[in-house]
């Protein structure tokens, strides 16, 4: 890649301008535990102990890691940080975080929940998107079954059109405010049920605008060709492609599989050709930008960098409404912000539920940035940074 970056992440005073001195020194706490692997780990089984045992850890945990990553325990309560960061050009993306649900019952809440929250994205300026994973409506047994084309009991056929009902309504409300919704990307191997509920519900409501949008796992071997497939029938069939970027979430466990079951890694061998696929994927996304709207979900910041140089050479105003930059709350602050107060359209995942049934969200955090080579270095850099500039000023 010959690009030469237009925008800088370095700026730590536009980077945290929305934090307080004592909420920058709870980030340092928290990214200084997180940068030693070892104490992450003893850290993270001391709560999953604490939590199978039912000791009170709860309010410990919501006043450090849970108040860093998530917006509250329910959507009135995260109003504050959408506020908060919003004054600073910064969007959310509400996301209902709670998981294992395995009743019908279940199922059902957290599509009304779904719903409520593309409900409360309507009424609000800060709030582009909305966002849901399949599996937090559908049993993830079914959907594999599904995708192994698996016989299905008719009790199985009945769940399974009771899933497609789910998603229709979550898609339908969403259309009904022209408010776009992002299917999150999940294991390989229910991901393409997943994709052809996404791409049904494209062909019936991303008829005028791109409204429902899929997301593309980049570590994955098979990405790259599934976005030109996922184009060519956007364009075959007269539909706007709602395109999400991401590296991916699950690759130790996809490896694992790969290898528990004898076939090949569906995953990149290595980090620097899963970065390649990324950024051609972004390319590809600008060069058919007539007929994709893209969201870059991406920490890295050459990524982000390259959008930016990318859309420039499209003559392509910062703030074009086809085109997304997204992180997640309490992380890569420098990247958010900097492109938000630069005029680019930026919004951050805010996850949000009752602590107990966040927290494999939170554990997955631990884990990328203890595994993401220099993610956590990079976080506690910044903020330390941040932290001396505060006192030299205040000095002055």
């Amino acid at each position: 890649m010959d690009a030469v970056p237009t925008i800088s992440f370095e700026d730590t005073s536009v980077a945290f301008s929305y934090k307080s001195d004592a909420a920058l020194k709870k980030a340092n706490f928290i990214f200084s535990l997180i940068n030693h692997p070892w104490i992450s780990a003893v850290a993270v089984n001391a709560v999953k102990m604490a939590l199978t045992l039912k000791l009170p850890v709860e309010s410990i945990i919501r006043k450090t890691v849970f108040s860093q990553f998530c917006g509250g325990e329910s959507i009135e309560e995260s109003k504050n940080t959408i506020t908060q960061i919003g004054n600073y050009g910064v969007r959310t993306i509400l996301d209902y975080s709670v998981e294992g649900e395995k009743s019908e019952a279940g199922f059902d809440a957290t599509m009304n929940e779904i719903i409520r929250t593309i409900e409360t994205a309507h009424l609000s300026k800060n709030i582009p998107f909305s966002v849901f994973k399949v599996t937090g409506i559908a049993s993830a047994e079914l959907l594999e079954k599904i995708q192994k084309k698996t016989s299905l009991s008719e009790g199985e056929l009945q769940a399974f059109q009771r899933i497609k009902e789910r998603v229709n309504n979550i898609c339908a409300k969403a259309h009904a405010y022209m408010l776009p919704v992002l299917i999150d990307a999940e294991e390989t191997w229910i991901q393409n049920s997943i994709d052809a509920l996404a791409y049904e519900m494209m062909e019936k409501y991303n008829k005028q605008r791109a409204i429902v949008f899929n997301t593309f796992q980049f570590y994955r071997v098979a990405s790259p060709k599934n976005l030109r497939d996922a184009y060519h029938n956007a364009t075959m069939h007269d539909y706007y492609l709602g395109a999400k970027l991401v590296r991916g979430a699950y690759m130790e466990k996809e490896r694992e599989r790969a290898k528990d079951f004898n076939y090949p890694s569906p995953i990149f061998e290595n980090k620097d050709t899963t970065d390649q696929a990324f950024n051609e994927a972004l390319r590809f996304c600008i060069n058919h930008k007539q007929r994709i709207a893209v969201m870059c979900g991406s920490h890295n910041e050459y990524s982000n960098y390259y959008l930016t140089v990318l859309m420039e050479k499209h003559s392509m105003a910062n703030n074009d409404s086809r085109v997304w930059f997204s992180q997640l709350l309490g992380m890569s602050d420098n990247i958010s912000f900097n492109l938000a107060t630069a005029g680019y359209n930026v919004a951050k995942y805010v996850p949000y539920g009752p602590v107990r049934s966040v927290m494999p969200y939170l554990f997955r955090r631990a884990e990328e940035n203890t595994s993401v080579a220099g993610q956590s270095s990079r976080e506690l850099t910044l903020i330390q940074k941040e932290i001396k500039r505060r006192r030299s000023a205040s000095r002055k």
